[in-house]
């Protein structure tokens, strides 16, 4: 009997952090109309096109919001191949945030909405950062759908 070599799926893990449910309600000047919906349905959308242009189906999502900071330390530790995180405001104050993504080693993007160096002088520090695969901001959804192909684009040719 011949075992057939089933590949794994790669697991990327969308964590969305404090307010980010407000996304839609919430200065709109500055986050527009995009809601946490609407980004799960473009991503998914993407996985799929991007799965195709990659010629691969081994990728998968798993989204999660949390204004919890505990869960969201959790969240992180589970197992991914790679994460895209917007901590939200945790991204400039969280110590705790930073740490968990330094230990667990799993290669992250961060992404972010709004230019967060063209607002509040607090924000232009990012606890997160530093360990980051890369930093991508200030360009709404494309924020994300950059970060996911980076990612994906990693993985794939790992």
């Amino acid at each position: 009997m011949t075992k057939v070599k089933t590949k794994q799926k790669k697991i990327i893990g969308v964590a969305q952090g404090v307010n980010l449910d407000l996304l839609g309600q919430r200065e709109i000047d500055i986050y527009g109309n995009l809601t946490l919906a609407s980004i799960e349905v473009c991503l998914r959308k993407d996985l799929l096109n991007l799965s195709t242009h990659f010629k691969t189906e081994s990728f998968s999502l798993e989204f999660f919001q949390s204004n919890n900071e505990a869960e969201f330390l959790s969240f992180l530790s589970k197992t991914f191949s790679g994460l895209i995180i917007n901590s939200g405001a945790w991204t400039h104050t969280s110590i705790a945030i930073a740490d968990r993504l330094r230990a667990t080693k799993v290669p992250y993007i961060e992404a972010h909405i709004s230019n967060i160096a063209a607002r509040e002088p607090f924000r232009h520090r990012s606890y997160t950062a530093p360990h980051a695969q890369g930093v991508i901001f200030g360009l709404g959804l494309e924020s994300y759908r950059a970060a996911l192909y980076v990612m994906m684009l990693r993985l794939h040719t790992k």
